[in-house]
């Protein structure tokens, strides 16, 4: 593809430079953040050649082009837009700048948590694969080996407070080993374990603020949001001191104020208010959860979908962490799956009964990514251009969530949905293989029912369209058959239809209107982009490459605007045959797949004028 233009046109059509603020590019997406989201031209932007998918999140717009050619493009964009490199957080940063508070909050928390999920996921799958094994092997339970790796697997969740401050302490530019060290105090082996309270008849507790009030001194485990809190306080006492602290003692002072200050106001105030809160959050998602006939758990599968629109489901994390947390199974996990394989399945109806090949290129892909977990592609790229198939797949969360609800089904980890949530579903496999094809039957079969092909689509299809084109012979000579060539590549047509064509004149001209898409330095090719999408590529002679440019003159360049008739290249017919080469020159049509009829020429005599070929779409 030409990898200038579609940055060209990406550049075009998102409202040119003072619309653009930051570029950065991932291994297969172009993420850029623009001032004003109204004035890209999305539906323009989808249809650039190469472009799989367009969608707005976290503040970016992020454009489909897939791996190895998201690059290329992207350094084509950067000298086109004047910009210089930025890497990925710092165009996150600049997304997050445009964002309202809220919603930067909650992006927060998804910068804290999506780090930890290694461990988590780690964690999670040897607690599930434990409890299976030991249901269908009790007598394991009671090895030696078994106790130490039933350590190993609740580990994570133990020090949980600890993962979660380092994690803060980075997302918020505090000192992680400070921020390691409030985790520590909140989980701190003086304070009686939470999980020990509800067995005590007398908790013990310490007069604090001068006597004012009493707090019980009750460790922190089990809570997420508290240790989130504390540690943005950490660090932002921490950047302060810093400042005002000479430096000559800001080793030892800011270090010590800092965990002091910190502490104290973490266990006596921001723990027992965070805490309460938190539980409030908590108490509230189990109680969605637990309603009659799993009423609540649907509503959540058919509301999850558009969280992920709105840039917010980043929240989920912390709220399954803190499910894990305080001891009990993730009962969050089976809704998000039922919600992501539900708009999977919506997307794979779409590329089934599309007649749109790029549409089904995109659907296909977008749709097993949603099934292994990440709905993004098929959700921005696929269902929200046709909304019907985005509600389908709410309604496929909604069963699914109702699934979930009713069987109870649970999760021993977070991170991991889809078909890849089986590892962390242990007890209840066969409940969760239900959510996953309650959900997936709903969603596919309505999306079936209700996709239409809008004109739009139809006007992008390549089957009700017919598009033609005639390409004139760009030089002056004798078309002879292609089987004639002394190369097997050019006589076998590899590279795409081919018409041959002995030169009696060493001028190349334009055969059609169109764009130069690619110029060789050694002059010996050139390609040309044309009517009905036509790519063509002429080559003068054979191994002429090897003569490095002698002989040839170039009198174009890539990018430029062409007529039919205008000088494209001489060349030195004699010279070139003096130096041992063949001067054959093939009209080759590179993207010959393209069309249901190509035309060859295989007598005549060109001049100019007189077409060698005729595409038909």
């Amino acid at each position: 593809m030409d990898y200038r233009k579609a940055a060209s046109e990406v550049y075009k059509y998102i409202g040119g430079g003072e619309n653009l603020i930051s570029a950065a590019h991932c291994a297969t997406r172009l993420r850029l953040v623009i001032a004003d989201n109204d004035r890209c031209d999305k539906d323009a932007v989808e249809n650039i050649e190469g472009v799989s998918g367009v969608f707005f999140a976290s503040g970016q717009l992020q454009i489909i082009f897939g791996t190895g050619t998201v690059n290329k493009v992207y350094d084509e964009f950067i000298k086109l837009a004047g910009i210089s490199e930025a890497s990925k957080d710092e165009v996150k940063q600049a997304a997050a700048a445009k964002q309202n508070v809220c919603k930067r909050a909650i992006k927060t928390l998804g910068d804290v948590f999506v780090p930890i999920i290694p461990a988590i996921v780690a964690s999670g799958l040897l607690m599930g694969l434990l409890e299976g094994l030991g249901n269908v092997f009790p007598a394991m339970t009671q090895s030696g080996t078994y106790t130490i790796i039933h350590l190993f697997s609740n580990a994570a969740f133990v020090f949980l407070p600890i993962l979660i401050a380092v994690s803060a302490a980075k997302v918020f530019g505090g000192n992680i080993f400070l921020g390691a060290v409030i985790g520590m105090i909140m989980i701190h082996t003086d304070l009686v374990n939470a999980w020990s309270v509800a067995s005590m008849d007398t908790i013990p507790s310490a007069s604090v603020w001068f006597g004012l009030y009493d707090v019980n001194l009750v460790g922190y485990q089990g809570h997420v949001i508290p240790v989130v809190i504390a540690v943005w306080l950490m660090s932002v006492l921490e950047k302060k001191l810093h400042k005002i602290v000479p430096e000559i003692i800001d080793l030892f002072v800011t270090p010590l104020v800092t965990v002091l200050v910190t502490g104290y106001l973490t266990l006596t105030v921001i723990g027992p208010v965070f805490s309460f809160l938190e539980n409030m959050v908590f108490d509230g998602a189990l109680y969605l959860v637990s309603l009659p006939f799993g009423i609540g758990a649907a509503v959540a599968g058919a509301v999850y979908a558009p969280t992920v629109v709105a840039g917010v489901h980043h929240m989920y994390n912390a709220l399954e962490a803190g499910l894990l947390s305080a001891g009990g199974l993730n009962v969050w996990m089976p809704i998000a799956t039922a919600a992501n394989v539900g708009q999977g399945a919506a997307a794979l109806a779409v590329a089934l009964r599309t007649k749109n090949q790029k549409t089904r290129s995109m659907a296909l892909p977008a749709s097993l990514s949603a099934f292994l977990g990440i709905t993004e592609p098929a959700i921005f790229g696929v269902n929200i251009r046709f909304m019907s198939a985005f509600i389908a797949g709410c309604a496929g969360g909604f069963a699914g969530g109702l699934v979930a609800g009713v069987m109870k089904v649970g999760a021993t980890a977070y991170g991991i949905t889809g078909v890849f949530g089986f590892l962390i579903t242990t007890q209840n496999s066969f409940a969760y293989l239900m959510v996953i094809a309650v959900s997936v039957a709903v969603a596919f079969a309505l999306s079936w029912i209700f996709y239409r092909e809008d004109s739009k689509e139809k006007k992008a299809g390549t089957l009700e369209i017919v598009s033609e084109a005639e390409i004139c012979c760009p030089l002056e000579g004798e078309v002879i058959p292609v089987s004639q060539v002394k190369d097997e590549t050019f006589a076998q047509e590899i590279i795409g239809r081919t018409v041959a064509v002995v030169p009696e004149k060493g001028r190349v001209t334009a055969p059609f209107d169109g764009e130069v898409s690619m110029v060789f330095d050694t002059g010996h090719a050139i390609g040309l982009k044309g009517p009905a999408d036509a790519e063509l590529l002429i080559h003068v002679g054979i191994n002429t490459v090897d003569l490095k440019g002698k002989y040839f003159k170039i009198h174009t360049q890539t990018g430029n605007k062409i007529k039919k008739g205008d000088l494209l290249l001489e060349f030195d017919i004699d010279g070139i045959r003096e130096s041992g080469y063949d001067v054959t020159t093939m009209v080759i049509l590179a993207n010959s797949p393209a069309y249901s009829q190509v035309w060859c020429a295989s007598e005549g005599h060109g001049d100019g004028t007189v077409k060698v070929m005729t595409v038909k779409k």
